[in-house]
């Protein structure tokens, strides 16, 4: 069940110079820009429907998107951010599947355009919101879900230590075809002083 609460927009956070911030809709365009720009570099990892009838990302407006995203936040089911680097948006970190109860959970996805890969940015804006997710939304457990073959995913879960739970065969359909994924997960208090400043330490 969702968090059983409407979720507050947290403004700007940050770590240097990286950011994130709720969806606006005035990010519409740029991500419409950065999807089209990256499709070679993102639709290998990109959710497909099995029917085939899945919409290329970015051949159509965003902001029909940016608002299904944002009624996530009314819902108390999710966080729909972007990332920004140096203020301008790079990327999109999705908080879902939020649930209070006796879960308090949730998982996480990411993407970042292909001109800033390699800069920690992804990891930075990924520590940046699992700590707010344990501190100002009381969450016990953040997920994420990768396929083995993400080797630069891969990484950003392997900078900050996140536990490795195990595989999930066929689990999600990814690029045409079912995809298994290796589990990882963040528990509050893993890191008493925050994802954030751990890897800002190493």
């Amino acid at each position: 069940m969702p968090l059983g609460r409407e979720i507050e927009d947290p403004g700007v956070l940050s770590s240097g110079r990286v950011a994130v911030r709720i969806i606006r809709w005035s990010d519409a365009d740029a991500l419409r820009r950065l999807l089209t720009e990256n499709r070679s570099w993102l639709q290998q990892w990109e959710a497909t429907h099995p029917s085939g009838r899945s919409v290329v990302p970015g051949s159509v407006s965003m902001r029909p998107m940016v608002r299904t995203l944002r009624r996530q936040l009314r819902a108390g089911s999710g966080m729909p951010f972007v990332i920004l680097y140096d203020g301008s948006v790079v990327g999109q970190l999705s908080v879902s599947e939020i649930s209070g109860g006796a879960l308090q959970s949730s998982q996480l996805g990411y993407w970042v355009s292909q001109h800033v890969a390699g800069r920690g940015i992804t990891t930075t804006a990924v520590a940046i919101v699992i700590d707010h997710l344990f501190a100002a939304l009381g969450l016990h457990r953040v997920e994420v879900c990768i396929r083995p073959e993400n080797a630069a995913s891969l990484r950003v879960v392997e900078k900050l230590g996140l536990r490795h739970e195990g595989r999930r065969a066929s689990y999600i359909h990814i690029d045409g075809a079912w995809r298994d994924h290796e589990v990882f997960v963040a528990l509050r208090g893993d890191a008493s002083a925050g994802y954030a400043a751990r890897f800002a330490r190493d």
